[in-house]
C-alpha cells in the first residue's frame, strides 16, 4: 500500500478484515473479499469494505431452514473460537429462535490450526452425555476434518446423529476428489452447504481451462469464481472510472506523518483521491460473470444469495436440494423460481431423501435421554402422585409444577385450554372434549293429547284463524257470480266453514271461478301443504323418539338463572365460568366424584352439573335419571404437557397421530369410553315445539294476498256501481241518507250476477224467430237429444 494502491482483494480471514477495514477507511481504498464473510462486518462501520460473496448470515439462514424442516428443536454448535466462527454461530442462534428451536450447547474450539485432537475430543466427550444428536459444525478445513475424525473414534457417526457443516466442507469435497478413504469414512451421513453458482456456457469453458492449467492436480471450489468474478469487477468499474473522466491520484493524509513504527511507515501511506467514486462503481455492478448475474443490493449483499445441500456419500457427494432467500428449501434450481413470486410456507419446502449418518434413510428423532440425565418425573392424577388422594387436585398447578421444574412432563386427562398452552407445550389431543350440561330429566309418557304437542298454542290459533279468513276471502270473492257461494245465510256460514277446513286436506268440493278467488286459493293450498308436512314430520318425531323433559335447555337457560350449578373440582371449568361467563362462585358448587354428582342432583342441590364430555358419558353410563342438556359449549380435547421446546412434545405428538392413523386410538376410546345402552336411551334435547316464527313468513304472505284481492274486488265493484243508472239506484233523491246508499251498495255487491247464455239457448231463441221449431216427437227423445246437446254442444233441428 506504500505504492499507492486503489484496490485491495482479501483478506482471507475476518479478523484481518477487522483490522484492515479501518486503513481502507482512512486511505479510501476498496476493500474487497470473498472469504470474509462474517456477518458482522457492517457497512454502516466498514463503507470501503465490501462482501463479494454471499456472507454467513444467509448460510445461517439455511441451516435454520433445514432444522426447522426436519423438525428438530434443539442443535449443538461447534465453532472455532475466531470472529467469522463465532459470529457465524450467532447469527444462527438468531435464526433459530425466529423458527422456535435453539442451540442448547455451543463447543468452543481454539481458533484455527491451534486445535488440537486433545481439545476436540474433550468438547465431544461433553457433547454425547448430552440429549440433542444434531450438530452443526461451523469452522474450517483442518479443523473440521479434526473433528469428524475424532467423532468418527468415538462412534458419533452412526445412527441417530445429524451433522450439518457450513461450506467449508463442500470446498474439501469440490477440492479434493477422489478423498482420502480416511476422510470419506469420517464424513459419511453429514450434511454441508455450497454456493450455489448457475450453470453455464461460460462456466464450463473457464473450468476446462482450469483443468488443462492444473492438470486436473485440484479441484475449483465455488469461492474461486468468486475470486474470479471480484477482479473482473475491479476491472469494470475502473473502466468506467477512467471513461467518465475520473483520474488516478493520491494525497498525502496528514493525520498518518509522523507515524511510525518498527516494521510499519505509515507516514508513506496516500489516501486515493478518486476512492469514493470507484466504490460507487463497484456497488452499481451488474455483470453476468462465472457465478451468475453479480449485482448489490441496497444493504451491499449480493442478490439472490443461494446455497447447494450437499450429503457426503461413499467416495463423493449427492445433491438433495437447494436454499435461496426467494423460496426457501426446494429441489429445483433458483434460478428457475426468480421469476415467480417468493413462497416460503411450508408446504413448498421440499428436500430429497437424505442418507444419514449410519446408512439410515428415516429421518432421525434428533434426540436422545442423556446418559449423564436423571430418570423423567411425569405427573400423573397419580407414577408420581399429585394431590391428596382425597379429592381432585387443581390440573392448572399440576401443569405449572412443569413450568417450575418439579416435573418434566404431565400425563393424564389435561385440557388443552389458552391459559395452560402459555406455559407449556402440548401433544396432539388423544380425544376431543368440552363442556356439557348434565341435569335430571324425566320421560314424558304419551297422553290423549299428544297430538296437539307438534304446535304451540300461539301457532294453533294463528292457523285456525287463517283457515276462517281465508274462507270469507273465497266467500266474498265468488258470492256474486259462483252459485255455491249463495243461499241463505245460515248456509253460507256452514259453506265458509266447510270450504275453510276442508283445504287442509284439500277436499273442497266447491269450484272457484273468479281470478281473484283462485289467486288468493291457490296461494293458501301452498301454505297449507307446508304446514301438513311440517306437523307429520314433528308428529313422527314425538311418537317416534323417547321424550325426555327438564325446565333446563342448556347453557343459556343456567346463565339466565339464579340456580346453583356444580362443576368437577380442578376443572378449567370453574374459571371458564366465572371468567367467560361472568356466573358468580357463590352459584358454583364444587363436586369431587360421579357419586358427588348424582347426590347433589338428585337432593336439588345443585340444577345441573357442568363437566366434560368424557366424564360424562361414563356417567350417564350408570345414571339413566339424567341426561345432557343442549350442545356442547366449548371445544378442547385432551393432550400430554411438556416443558416449552421439548422435543418429547413432539414425539408423543408423532405416535398418537400414528394411533389415529391406524385406528387404533379409537379402538382405545370405544373400549374404555363407550356409551351404555342406558346412556345411548337419552336424548341429547327436546324437540322443540314449532312455534309462530317459524312460519310468520307464509302468514304474512297470505295475508297480504287477501288483502290485495279484497281492495281489487271492491275497487272494481265500486266502479260498477258507479256506472249505474240512477233510476237503477234509486238514490237521486237529495233526501237520501249515507246508510241508504251504502245499504244499497252492499245490495249491489251481493247480488247475484247472471251467466250469459249458452249458445244453444241462443240458437234455439234465433231458430224461434225465424220459423224453427224442435222436433218434439217424443219425450225419451227430447231427452236424449237435449244430453247430446249438453254433452256435445249440437242441435238436432227439425223444420
Amino acid at each position: 500500500m506504500e505504492t499507492d494502491t486503489v484496490a485491495i482483494i482479501g483478506p482471507q480471514s475476518s479478523e484481518m478484515a477487522h483490522v484492515l477495514s479501518n486503513l481502507a477507511n482512512e486511505l479510501q481504498v476498496p476493500l474487497l473479499s470473498f472469504t470474509a464473510l462474517d456477518p458482522s462486518l457492517s457497512p454502516l462501520q466498514y463503507p470501503f469494505f465490501v462482501q463479494t460473496a454471499p456472507n454467513d448470515e444467509f448460510q445461517m439462514t439455511a441451516i435454520a431452514e433445514m432444522v426447522s424442516y426436519f423438525s428438530w428443536s434443539e442443535v449443538i454448535a461447534i465453532f472455532s473460537d475466531d470472529d467469522q466462527s463465532r459470529n457465524g454461530i450467532i447469527t444462527l442462534g438468531d435464526k433459530l429462535a425466529e423458527r422456535r428451536c435453539r442451540i442448547s450447547y455451543k463447543a468452543a474450539l481454539p481458533p484455527g490450526p491451534t486445535a488440537k485432537r486433545v481439545d476436540v475430543l474433550r468438547e465431544l466427550d461433553k457433547i454425547q452425555m448430552m440429549e440433542s444428536r444434531i450438530i452443526v459444525l461451523h469452522s474450517f478445513s483442518r479443523t473440521g476434518l479434526l473433528v469428524f475424525e475424532a467423532a468418527k473414534s468415538l462412534g458419533m457417526m452412526g445412527k441417530g446423529y445429524v451433522w450439518i457443516a457450513s461450506t467449508w466442507l463442500s470446498t474439501v469435497l469440490d477440492s479434493f476428489s477422489p478423498l482420502k478413504p480416511e476422510i470419506a469414512n469420517s464424513i459419511q451421513g453429514a450434511l454441508t452447504l455450497r454456493p450455489h453458482t448457475p450453470d453455464s456456457k461460460r462456466k464450463r469453458n473457464f473450468m476446462s481451462r482450469w483443468n488443462q492449467l492444473s492438470n486436473c492436480s485440484i479441484g475449483f471450489n465455488p469461492y474461486g469464481l468468486y475470486a474470479y468474478d471480484t477482479v473482473w469487477m475491479i476491472a469494470r468499474a475502473l473502466r468506467l472510472l477512467l471513461d467518465q473522466g475520473g483520474k488516478i491520484s493520491f494525497s498525502n493524509d496528514s493525520r498518518l506523518d509522523g507515524i511510525s513504527g518498527s516494521t510499519l511507515n505509515l507516514s508513506a501511506l496516500n489516501a486515493f483521491d478518486g476512492g469514493k467514486l470507484l466504490l460507487s462503481k463497484i456497488l452499481e455492478t451488474n455483470m453476468t460473470g462465472l457465478t451468475g448475474n453479480v449485482q448489490f443490493n441496497q444493504d451491499r449483499s449480493l442478490i439472490n444469495p443461494s446455497y447447494d445441500i450437499v450429503n457426503a456419500v461413499g467416495n463423493g457427494q449427492r445433491l438433495v436440494g437447494y436454499w435461496s432467500n426467494h423460496t426457501g428449501l426446494s429441489i429445483v434450481p433458483p434460478e428457475t423460481l426468480y421469476s415467480e413470486k417468493p413462497n416460503r410456507s411450508s408446504s413448498n419446502q421440499h428436500l430429497d431423501k437424505v442418507v444419514w449418518p449410519g446408512g439410515e434413510t428415516a429421518r432421525p428423532r434428533g434426540w436422545v435421554f442423556p446418559n449423564n440425565g436423571r430418570e423423567l418425573r411425569i405427573g400423573i392424577p397419580r407414577f408420581i402422585p399429585f394431590g391428596d388422594g382425597h379429592k381432585n387436585p387443581s390440573y392448572y398447578e399440576l401443569v405449572n409444577k412443569i413450568k417450575s421444574g418439579v416435573f418434566d412432563g404431565v400425563v393424564g386427562d389435561i385440557a388443552i385450554v389458552t391459559n395452560r398452552t402459555r406455559i407449556v407445550d402440548f401433544s396432539l389431543p388423544y380425544i376431543e372434549s368440552g363442556l356439557v350440561v348434565v341435569a335430571p330429566v324425566k320421560k314424558i309418557s304419551s297422553s290423549a293429547w299428544s297430538f296437539a304437542r307438534p304446535f304451540t298454542p300461539l301457532m294453533w290459533a294463528v292457523t285456525a284463524a287463517f283457515f276462517l279468513i281465508v274462507g270469507s276471502v273465497v266467500w266474498i270473492l265468488e258470492h256474486r257470480r259462483n252459485d255455491e257461494f249463495r243461499g241463505p245465510p245460515k248456509q253460507q256460514f256452514i259453506t265458509i266453514l266447510w270450504f275453510s277446513f276442508s283445504t287442509m286436506f284439500f277436499s273442497h268440493r266447491e269450484n272457484t271461478v273468479s281470478t281473484l278467488g283462485r289467486l288468493v286459493l291457490i296461494i293458501w293450498l301452498f301454505v297449507v301443504l307446508i304446514i301438513n308436512s311440517s306437523y307429520t314430520a314433528s308428529l313422527t318425531s314425538f311418537l317416534t323418539v323417547q321424550q325426555l323433559s327438564s325446565p333446563i335447555k342448556g347453557i343459556d337457560t343456567l346463565i339466565g338463572s339464579n340456580e346453583r350449578i356444580g362443576f368437577q373440582v380442578g376443572s378449567f371449568a370453574e374459571g371458564y365460568l366465572m371468567e367467560e361467563l361472568n356466573i358468580p362462585k357463590s352459584r358454583l358448587v364444587p363436586l369431587g366424584s360421579p357419586e358427588e354428582y348424582a347426590l347433589a342432583l338428585e337432593r336439588r342441590n345443585v340444577a345441573a352439573v357442568i363437566d366434560e364430555r368424557p366424564y360424562v358419558d361414563l356417567f350417564l353410563s350408570e345414571h339413566c335419571e339424567f341426561s345432557v342438556r343442549g350442545q356442547e359449549f366449548t371445544k378442547s380435547g385432551w393432550g400430554f404437557a411438556f416443558p416449552r421446546d421439548s422435543p418429547l412434545a413432539i414425539d408423543m405428538s408423532t405416535a398418537i397421530l400414528s394411533l389415529s392413523e391406524n385406528g387404533e386410538l379409537q379402538k382405545i376410546h370405544d373400549r374404555w369410553l363407550s356409551k351404555s345402552a342406558c346412556s345411548s336411551e337419552n336424548s341429547e334435547d327436546d324437540i322443540e315445539q314449532l312455534d309462530l316464527k317459524s312460519f310468520w313468513g307464509l302468514f304474512v304472505i297470505c295475508g297480504i294476498a287477501c288483502m290485495l284481492a279484497l281492495l281489487v274486488y271492491f275497487w272494481l265493484m265500486f266502479r260498477k256501481f258507479s256506472r249505474l243508472p240512477p233510476e237503477e239506484l234509486d238514490t237521486t233523491s237529495p233526501s237520501t241518507s249515507r246508510s241508504t246508499r251504502l245499504q244499497t251498495f252492499l245490495s249491489f255487491v251481493d247480488e247475484k250476477v247472471e251467466k250469459p247464455k249458452s249458445s244453444s239457448k241462443r240458437k234455439r231463441e234465433s231458430m224461434s224467430r225465424n220459423g224453427y221449431h224442435i222436433n218434439d216427437e217424443s219425450p225419451h227423445r227430447s231427452g236424449r237429444m237435449d244430453r247430446n246437446m249438453s254433452q256435445n254442444g249440437d242441435c238436432w233441428l227439425t223444420q
